[in-house]
């Protein structure tokens, strides 16, 4: 069939073309205090996630299909492995306990939502913000 469509001008639609999200890449200390100032002006969320789990990959890939590029936000992006002093210091910053992957929403210096695994491909963001 793809011969006859093609000579009479009907063309298959395909979206090769993957979503690029604006993260921030979340990999110092430091990086977690401009956060907390930065939500008292604008919504913050950390996305954490593991490089070595079939899971978080795959959460990652429905999180970024269904991701709104018109959120008001900035988007930081936390590689546990490479950086999991950094993760360990949201656990104890922020009193919310260290899963991957985990969705968290920072507003005025504090979590405001946070999720894990399965559940983050389901959050309507704009609730949080």
């Amino acid at each position: 069939m793809g011969l006859f469509d093609s000579v009479f001008g009907k063309k298959e639609k395909t979206n090769t073309e993957k979503k690029e999200l604006p993260w921030v890449p979340l990999e110092s200390l430091e990086q977690l205090e401009t956060i907390k100032e930065k939500s008292k002006e604008r919504p913050q969320i950390v996305y954490k996630h593991s490089s070595t789990c079939g899971i978080s990959r795959m959460v990652l890939g429905m999180f970024t299909e269904g991701y709104d590029m018109d959120l008001e936000v900035d988007i930081h992006f936390l590689t546990i492995q490479r950086n999991r002093d950094v993760s360990n210091a949201i656990e104890d910053q922020f009193k919310v306990r260290h899963e991957s992957p985990q969705l968290l929403v920072i507003k005025n210096g504090e979590v405001v939502f946070h999720t894990s695994h399965g559940a983050i491909s389901d959050v309507d963001l704009k609730q949080y913000l």
